[in-house]
Order: structure tokens, then C-alpha cells, then sequence
């Protein structure tokens, strides 16, 4: 049985994004980036498919939370001697990859046991071993391009061989029983390693896992009480800069914070979601990895993010951006590498049992060459509300916002696979045409408000030309609604964005029809929203889903946008009930089984919290004028 979802917690260098169990288990960690291969596969797996846990002997968990406005987490123990508190984290750092594990006696006496599994290339690999000598003696795993020390008191040999190098691999030579299971000697591999380690109240003691190219000298361990200070302070000042307002502010800190932690601190990219392969449906086949920076996510991120003060910040994900679509945008991917990159080809890995047995286990994601109508207007709506609040363009940036309207009028009578990136057949998608109708209003509005160069009567003329076609062929009069594609009259919930955009408002009756029929088709007796309907074969895929979170968050955002402020906040005290106990979402939520779903954490899904959470401070403030 894996792991439940909600039992973990985020931790992030703004590099990686590993997951640590509530019982103190790492059963996912990529390094040295969120896309790379995983040392810690347990997630798709089991144990013996990488982890490290470290808990206390016959205790239970009594408290797990993030110290206030970071991602370092402290989970007390109680056992029948005593109390103990084990804290993670990895300390931001440009230079390298750390992950730290302190464990505190606070009463009495505890012991802590060790189950440390290493595995590299998504346990593809299994490491040569040895013990070194660098100061402190610490274990050296090799695998590839891709080494690993881990330093500590699990480590300290008391036998050396006739070169002072610590070789001895005799059990009685290491202190608290420490061991090499499976295996013995120098250059040997050591599938397994547990140890014992017994601590009064007071004691102390510090683990540190660093990675390293394989071909560099290896590093020497942090100073883990420097290091926690510098990850405390780390976080303090950049959540100093956010401007909060709102009735949630608790949850709409810690979303705003996930998409930070999501970010890669030096090329600005931002992945969907630290994990893949999290099933949509337990036991399913709809496993994507979501490691990736979509150029609709970064976008929604600069929204959320310059409408609470970072605006500086944004210019993060917005280089990124332009940098990623650079020298190719008149072929836009929706998207790429955290660095750019362009080639995400997907493959099995059959040797993973899977989450819950949910297979196959699928690393890389195809719909990175689909074509999604929606993505430039993304783009050009997130860079002009950057533009509105006072960062302005340089030559180039709004050069390439120019190439990219090019790109969507090269494109205009394309069709494509939608937002959800089905795999069936393309369609024209209503969502899809309204988003480009965005993207030609925004580049209009960046000539006529700000003075930019363009040419304003031909993106006129393919405003008008999208908006009468949409009106024409995106509602159906019949159902008074909205549609899924201009060739059938399903219901969509990405449907709920056509006022976002600008091409209607939200209280106009046919939006006001289209979540009529949307709240009757897709959202089940809680109000949980599904993207659409599977069983109308339009996707492509077998099985089923559940509960799409961004989708309920946007019909908060259009119940408080429309006058429905008290459905509003119901739905939405519902929604933050199902985040985890330190306030994260998946992708999807099970509210017959009452567990998170899909990748996680999903920035997806965090966004639509903040923007639901504004929509209702804002919707509160209109009724109290």
C-alpha cells in the first residue's frame, strides 16, 4: 500500500522538490534538478526502490508543521522514553545540493533508526559504495555522472585498513550497529544500510545528503546549524515582499510560496509539479509526468504573482519564458525542459510497480508536441498585466510577443488537443479561440495604452474575426451554453475562463448558462468540478479521473465574480479542507476515499486558490461599499 498523499510534505533548495513521508520516509527526491533522474523512487515503487527514512524506535508522530513562512519541516516523535524532533530541509544554494536531517532529544531518551536505500536513474541503477576519509569518515555512492555523500554519525568507523581510509566493513566496527546489508567490502555495492542510534535529551545529531557531478572532488559537508539559519532566513525575506489580503491569507501564503519552491532559483522555469506519474485514477493508466514547465502555468504564476507585490520577482519567470520560446516562435511548444529544453520524449519504466499499482510509470510527456490554441494568449494576458503594473518592455521582449501573435495567426484555422492536452482527435476548442481572441486584445492594448509599435488593424480585424466565430459556433443556443469544442455541445470547465480573458463578463447570461450547465454535468454533490466528461470519448484514454481542483477553484473565483458570494465562500471552505495538514493540493482530489489525487503538489492548483481567495476579497469589498 503507498503512502497517501496528504501524509507528505514538500521540501525545496528551488532547485529539486523531494517528498518526505509523515512517518519520515524521503520516498521521492530528483537530483540535482526537479526534471533529473530520482535516487528516491519509493513513490513509484516501494522501499527497496530508494528512500531514506529516519524515524524514532516504537514512537508515533504527534506534530508535523513547517516552521512559519518556509519549507522546513519538523516532525515530533513521542515514544515510551521520551520525545524527539527531526527536522528537514535543504538549504537554498546555487552551487550545491544539500539535504539535511537533524534529529533533537527534547525528553528523556530516544533511539532512531536509519533505512537508507540508494538508487540512481529511477532505481535503474544501484551505486558503488565506499567509505572516505575527509575529515569526518562519510559514505560515497557513485553512479554515472552522478555521485552522492552522506555525512554523519551513522558514519564514524572505528576500524581503518593499513592506508588510514576507513575500509574495515566488519559490523562490530561500526558504532550503533550501523551496517552495510547485503554486501560486504571496499568499492562493494550496499543496497541497504540501517543503523540504531540512541540519544538523551539534549543530544543532537546531523545528517547531510549532498550530490555532486561524479567527476568533481567531492564536498564537504554544511554546517547544518548555519545552514538552517540561512533556510529560515531564506524564506523570511522573500515572503517579506508579499502583499496578502484576503480572509485566507494562511493558505494563500503557502500557495504563493509553493509556486516559489517550484521555481528553479537560476533559470526562473516553474514545474507543474515536483513528481510524475501520480495516477489521476488509483490503479489507472493516466500517468503524466509533470516536471516541466508549461508556458500556461508559468504565465498564471506572473498573474497571481504581480497581483501580490512581486512584480520584480516576476521578471524571474517571464525571462524564463522569453528565453524558452526564443529562436523558435513560430513553433511554440507548450512546454519545455526547466531549462529550456525541447526534447521531453516519454517513455515506460517497467521496472516501477507504480503508486498503488498504477501503471505503466511514464517518465517524459508526449503532449509536449501537441498544439494548444490556448497557451499564446497565456502568455500575452500575463505579460500585459506585468506591463500594467509597471515593468516595462524591452526591444526584445515585446519583439517576441509580436512573433508569437505572428505565430497565432499562422495558426489561426488550426485545430488542437485543448488546455486538458487530450490525445485523442484536435477540434477547435471554444476555450482555445477565446484565448487567442486574448492574445490579439492584449497586443491591441499594448499599442493603444502604452505606446507600443505593431500592426494594430490587422490584430483588430482577427479580434473581431475570433469573437464573431465564437459567438457563432462556441454556444449553443439550444443548451445556453457554452461548448466544449464548435463541433460538439459538450460541457468544459475550462469554460469557466472565457470572463478571465475579457470576452464576456461574468455575470453575462450566457456565462451565467454555461455553469448552470456545468455545475449539472460536471460538478458532483460537494461541488467538486470535473474537467469534462470522459466517458464521451473525446480524449483518447481509457478510464476515468476525479475532481479537477483548478476547475472548482474556478468557479469560486466566477460565484463571488457573479454576485454568489456566499456559494462562493462554501466551496471554497470545502476546497481548503481537503489540503494536507501543512496546506498542500494534488491535481485532483477523491472525495469518496477523502484523498489527494495526481501529482503533487500541483502548482495548477495552488494558483486557482489564490485567485479564488482574491476573487472573494474582492467580491467582499464591492458589497461593503
Amino acid at each position: 500500500m503507498s503512502t497517501p498523499l496528504e501524509d507528505y510534505a514538500l521540501l525545496s533548495d528551488l532547485h529539486t522538490g523531494p517528498l518526505v513521508s509523515r512517518e519520515g520516509s524521503i520516498d521521492w527526491l530528483c537530483l540535482p534538478r526537479f526534471d533529473s533522474p530520482a535516487v528516491f523512487t519509493a513513490l513509484l515503487g516501494g522501499p527497496d526502490d530508494g528512500r531514506w527514512k529516519l524515524s524514532a524506535v516504537d514512537g508515533e508522530v504527534v506534530e508535523r508543521r513547517y516552521l512559519p513562512h518556509t519549507f522546513v519541516v519538523e516532525t515530533t516523535w513521542q515514544t515510551p522514553t521520551g520525545k524527539a524532533r527531526v527536522t528537514d530541509f535543504l538549504p537554498p544554494s546555487s552551487s550545491r545540493a544539500d539535504l539535511v536531517r537533524r534529529v533533537e532529544c527534547l525528553e528523556g531518551t530516544v533511539q532512531v533508526e536509519h533505512d537508507l536505500r540508494l538508487r540512481f536513474d529511477y532505481a535503474r541503477a544501484t551505486p558503488w559504495v565506499r567509505i572516505i576519509e575527509n575529515g569526518e569518515p562519510a559514505l560515497l555512492s557513485l553512479a554515472g555522472p552522478d555521485g552522492l555523500r552522506v555525512s554523519g554519525p551513522l558514519l564514524r568507523w572505528s576500524g581503518t585498513d593499513d592506508e588510514g581510509n576507513g575500509a574495515r566493513h566488519d559490523t562490530a566496527s561500526l558504532p550503533g550497529g550501523y551496517r552495510p546489508a547485503g554486501d560486504e567490502g571496499a568499492g562493494a555495492r550496499a543496497p541497504r544500510l540501517t543503523g540504531r542510534f540512541g540519544l538523551a535529551e539534549g543530544e543532537v545529531l546531523d545528517w547531510d545528503l549532498t550530490w555532486f557531478p561524479s567527476y568533481e572532488s567531492t564536498p564537504d559537508p554544511v554546517d547544518a546549524d548555519q545552514a538552517l539559519a540561512e533556510t529560515v532566513r531564506f524564506w523570511g525575506d522573500w515572503t517579506s515582499q508579499l502583499t496578502l489580503r484576503t480572509e485566507h491569507d494562511p493558505m494563500v501564503l503557502r500557495s504563493l510560496m509553493v509556486l516559489r519552491a517550484l521555481t528553479h532559483a537560476e533559470t526562473g522555469g516553474i514545474v507543474a509539479a515536483p513528481t510524475a506519474s501520480l495516477p489521476e485514477e488509483i490503479g489507472g493508466s493516466r500517468n503524466w509526468d509533470y516536471r516541466y514547465v508549461w508556458l500556461r502555468d508559468a504565465a498564471l504564476t506572473i498573474e497571481v504573482a504581480v497581483a501580490h507585490g512581486l512584480t520584480e520577482g516576476s521578471k524571474l519567470w517571464r525571462d524564463w519564458l522569453l528565453r524558452a520560446v526564443a529562436g523558435d516562435a513560430h513553433e511554440v511548444k507548450i512546454m519545455y525542459g526547466v531549462g529550456g529544453e525541447r526534447e521531453l520524449t516519454e517513455h515506460e519504466l517497467d521496472h516501477l510497480a507504480g503508486y498503488e499499482g498504477s501503471r505503466p510509470v511514464r517518465i517524459g510527456n508526449g503532449a509536449a508536441d501537441q498544439y494548444q490554441a490556448d497557451v499564446v494568449g497565456e502568455v500575452m494576458i500575463a505579460l500585459c498585466q506585468l506591463r500594467d503594473a509597471g515593468v516595462e518592455e524591452d526591444r526584445y521582449s515585446w519583439g517576441l510577443q509580436k512573433s508569437l501573435l505572428e505565430y497565432c495567426e499562422a495558426n489561426l484555422d488550426r485545430p488542437d488537443h485543448g488546455i486538458w492536452e487530450m490525445r485523442g482527435d484536435t477540434h477547435h476548442f471554444t476555450h482555445g479561440r477565446a484565448m487567442m481572441w486574448a492574445a490579439f486584445d492584449r497586443g491591441i492594448r499594448a499599442v493603444e495604452v502604452h505606446g507600443l509599435d505593431g500592426p494594430v488593424d490587422r490584430w483588430r480585424e482577427l479580434r473581431e474575426q475570433l469573437r464573431q466565430e465564437i459567438d457563432e459556433r462556441g454556444f449553443d443556443t439550444e443548451v445556453n451554453s457554452f461548448t466544449q469544442t464548435y463541433d460538439n455541445a459538450e460541457a468544459d470547465a475550462s469554460l469557466l475562463q472565457l470572463p478571465h480573458t475579457g470576452f464576456l463578463a461574468y455575470d453575462d447570461p450566457r456565462m451565467l448558462g454555461t455553469v448552470a450547465r456545468i455545475e449539472q454535468e460536471l460538478a458532483d454533490e460537494h461541488g467538486l468540478v470535473r474537467r469534462y466528461r470522459t466517458d464521451s470519448g473525446i480524449d483518447g484514454l481509457e478510464g476515468d479521473e476525479h475532481p479537477f481542483l483548478i476547475c472548482t477553484f474556478w468557479l469560486v473565483e466566477q460565484y463571488a465574480s457573479s454576485g454568489r458570494l456566499e456559494d462562493a465562500r462554501a466551496l471554497m471552505d470545502r476546497l481548503v479542507g481537503v489540503a494536507n495538514d501543512v496546506g498542500l493540493l494534488s491535481e485532483e482530489y477523491d472525495p469518496d476515499a477523502e484523498r489527494l489525487i495526481g501529482n503533487f503538489p500541483q502548482a495548477f492548483s495552488h494558483i486557482g486558490l489564490i485567485r479564488a481567495a482574491d476573487a472573494i476579497a474582492a467580491a467582499q469589498e464591492r458589497s461593503q461599499r
